[in-house]
């Protein structure tokens, strides 16, 4: 039974999953001493959150998983045999998406700072290409070889606003990507760049993600909608045929339940634009957060506890470095924190609020302020739910922190059961990426020489 279809006592069911997970790992040595933070990925999740998708459009869509949300090649590998396309936004992304072993023809490129190297790989590649402005449309006039496979597709902004949290906001005035439809005369600039390109077949719109409601995420693919409209009727030919929508289907991180579900977003796509799914353009989605968040959790060691100003504080090994947009934006992105004994048990005892801390050297790396939670003491574990998407998966290296070990787990009737997806970073790596081939490069005399 998937999470959208859950009877409320199934949430309890939820917690108890992540509990019987948390215990595992304490007791196989996957979480504790050796391994102090590490994420964790619930694949019969990811599967239900898929099969939600697909159910809830219909079939003939082309779902795309943004590869930003859970860069991992496992992950990512698990979801091509699921159905998934994969979208990505730099050449790192496209390599790891062509090693999880998605078809060039399921890929779409997107990114508002493609080079002309990245862009002659992706066409000739046969990946998707959906070019932000109109410059990078002269960029592939040139680039793009005869016979190609790749679509080619127009990002555009149709500035129809923004969400609660601006920075996850796309769709607005001055947004950075796409063009903006309602500056002077870019309307009819589109429209141009259609009629001279008859190869230019999609267009492309992304109206933001979290703090984004699915009204305004409907507006703006609405607004594509009659583009497209437009666009043909003025070629007089059916020369857009496919239209990309985006993601942004926003999470629920207040709460086991998966609201708003895809059902409940192609509702709202059904009632802004009735005929989007008449069949005469070819969907395709970019959906991330969506799918993995509620499908991932973070567990931590505490190492200490103490007192600050009468401020009862536990230092863990989960902070910004695994948790950036969290302790940078705790308002935006607050997380719901569970607490563990020494042995993976549930912590039990009277609730005292507390600061949950990590480990970076700066004063402002807290996950949670004020949080009410039974008092933590040395060694216990505490758990970052909905952290499927973002977290773990594509960690900030302050502090030469390592990134952490990544576990897939599943649970059947034998019990739980782990598949390591990453490898905690050992020293020697941190050492490596940090140019230790080259330690001596500043003080050896090692620059060229060049005459003035």
């Amino acid at each position: 039974m998937r999470p959208s279809e859950t009877p409320p006592w199934s949430l309890d069911v939820m917690q108890s999953r992540v509990a019987d997970v948390v215990r595992h790992a304490v007791d196989v040595g996957a979480l504790g001493a050796d391994h102090p933070v590490a994420g964790f990925i619930d694949t019969d999740g990811v599967r239900d959150s898929v099969a939600d998708l697909h159910e809830a459009f219909g079939p003939g869509v082309l779902h795309t998983f943004a590869a930003k949300a859970a860069s991992l090649i496992p992950v990512l590998r698990l979801l091509a045999t699921e159905g998934m396309g994969c979208e990505v936004a730099s050449s790192g992304e496209l390599r790891i998406a062509l090693d999880a072993g998605f078809d060039p023809a399921t890929i779409v490129f997107d990114s508002p700072a493609k080079t002309r190297e990245e862009l002659a790989q992706a066409l000739a590649l046969g990946v998707a290409v959906n070019a932000d402005n109109l410059d990078e449309l002269r960029r592939i006039d040139v680039l793009r070889p005869d016979g190609c496979a790749s679509v080619v597709g127009l990002r555009v902004n149709p500035q129809v606003g923004s969400g609660s949290i601006g920075a996850m906001s796309t769709a607005t005035a001055t947004s950075k990507f796409g063009v903006a439809l309602r500056d002077p005369g870019a309307r009819e600039a589109v429209v141009r760049a259609f009629a001279t390109r008859p190869w230019l077949t999609r267009l492309h719109a992304h109206v933001g993600s979290q703090g984004c409601p699915l009204d305004l995420i409907a507006a703006g693919i609405a607004e594509t909608y009659r583009l497209a409209e437009e666009i043909n009727a003025t070629l007089g030919r059916r020369q857009v045929t496919s239209l990309d929508i985006g993601g942004g289907l926003p999470v629920n991180f207040a709460g086991d339940e998966v609201t708003p579900a895809f059902a409940d977003y192609v509702a709202a796509l059904r009632a802004a634009v009735p005929d989007l799914f008449d069949g005469r353009y070819a969907l395709v989605t970019e959906f991330g957060r969506a799918l993995l968040a509620k499908n991932g959790f973070i567990g931590a060691l505490v190492e200490y506890t103490k007192e600050a100003g009468g401020r009862r504080i536990a230092i863990t090994h989960a902070g910004a470095h695994v948790a950036t947009r969290t302790v940078f934006m705790p308002d935006a992105w607050p997380l719901r924190v569970g607490a563990y004994d020494a042995k993976g048990r549930p912590k039990q005892g009277p609730a005292l609020a507390q600061d949950v801390a990590g480990p970076c050297c700066f004063a402002g790396d807290v996950v949670a302020h004020g949080r009410e939670l039974p008092e933590l003491e040395e060694g216990d574990v505490v758990v970052l739910h909905d952290t499927g998407a973002y977290y773990f998966s594509t960690p900030w290296a302050y502090n030469s922190l390592p990134y952490p070990a990544v576990q897939g787990f599943t649970i059947t009737e034998e019990g739980v059961r782990l598949a390591l997806i990453r490898e905690a970073q050992t020293l020697d790596e941190i050492a490596a990426s940090s140019g230790l081939a080259h330690a001596g490069a500043l003080v050896t005399g090692a620059f060229a020489r060049t005459a003035c």
